[in-house]
């Protein structure tokens, strides 16, 4: 996780990010630091490591919090950096945070494919991509800042099949990011069927059904980013984290259904949630990089 030292609306993803809100930005980063802050203690609460760097001021990056975008950290020691739409975003990418993890962490491959940027090629991260890492599936609804090729690409070399659909706000945009309508975890999965293409819809829901319990959430409930959580486990168990926006959306139903896979972790998050257009999943990027031997 990456604790920001700038935060903001970013009119660069405005125009593809249905989700983002411009209002009133008065003491916004103080009241962002205090979300991050009780975002990482709930985590840390709960047995889960979480390892938090800190943002550097120059440049300005008003989405540093949310790292999944340009990083994902494989079993095997792989890394992969990723190109990103957002020129003001580019900046994110920090080769001393890769080289901080290598002390504790095994790397054994950089596939950076950041360079597609100057073609105008975009793939963000995990916010394109769901990994279902068990049936090892990329999971990507296709926009601006998901490339289809792209993703063929990288899912030949990391050894994932790709998985792609389009899917749609009620405007009939294209969603920008696969992670706010999709969640994939052990053996349950949640999704935003209705927002995706009638051609995609039921091989799709086959998929996630095959992969356990599916909930599914409505339109309103993405727009409360119902869609954006988080399997993580701890010793003391395995875990679901979405925020309280997302908790609040669901019905009883559905959070029981959930709560057999694990343990609810709501997180309020609203200033974040508001101004960056983005929930509780984009501010974490996943290590699942092995651990070196003491």
């Amino acid at each position: 996780m990456i604790r920001p030292a700038a935060f903001g609306f970013n009119p660069e993803t405005a125009a593809s990010n249905a989700f983002q809100q411009k209002g009133n930005s008065e003491n916004i980063l103080e009241k962002v630091w205090v979300e991050f802050d009780a975002m990482v203690a709930c985590l840390c609460e709960n047995g889960i490591n979480v390892t938090v760097f800190n943002d550097t001021a120059l440049p300005k990056k008003p989405d540093a919090i949310f790292p999944n975008n340009w990083v994902s950290l494989h079993h095997n020691g792989r890394v992969v950096l990723y190109p990103m739409l957002a020129k003001n975003r580019r900046t994110e990418r920090r080769i001393d945070i890769l080289e901080k993890l290598q002390t504790e962490f095994t790397i054994k491959q950089l596939i950076d494919i950041s360079d597609e940027e100057t073609e105008e090629v975009f793939l963000e991260g995990t916010g394109s991509i769901v990994f279902d890492h068990q049936k090892k599936i990329a999971f990507a609804c296709l926009s601006p800042r998901t490339n289809e090729n792209l993703l063929q690409q990288l899912c030949t070399e990391i050894g994932y099949a790709a998985f792609c659909f389009d899917a749609f706000t009620t405007s009939g945009k294209a969603i920008y990011h696969t992670n706010v309508l999709l969640a994939i975890g052990k053996n349950w999965s949640v999704c935003c069927l209705e927002s995706v293409h009638e051609k995609d819809r039921e091989r799709l829901k086959y998929q996630l059904e095959n992969n356990g319990s599916l909930v599914e959430i409505s339109f309103e409930q993405m727009h409360h980013f119902a869609g954006n959580m988080l399997g993580l486990s701890s010793a003391s168990g395995d875990f679901i984290v979405l925020s309280q926006s997302a908790f609040d959306a669901l019905h009883d139903m559905q959070k029981q259904q959930l709560s057999n896979a694990g343990k609810l972790l709501p997180i309020a998050i609203p200033t974040i949630e508001k101004h960056g257009g983005g929930s509780v999943r984009c501010m974490m990027a996943e290590i699942f990089l092995p651990k070196k031997e003491k």
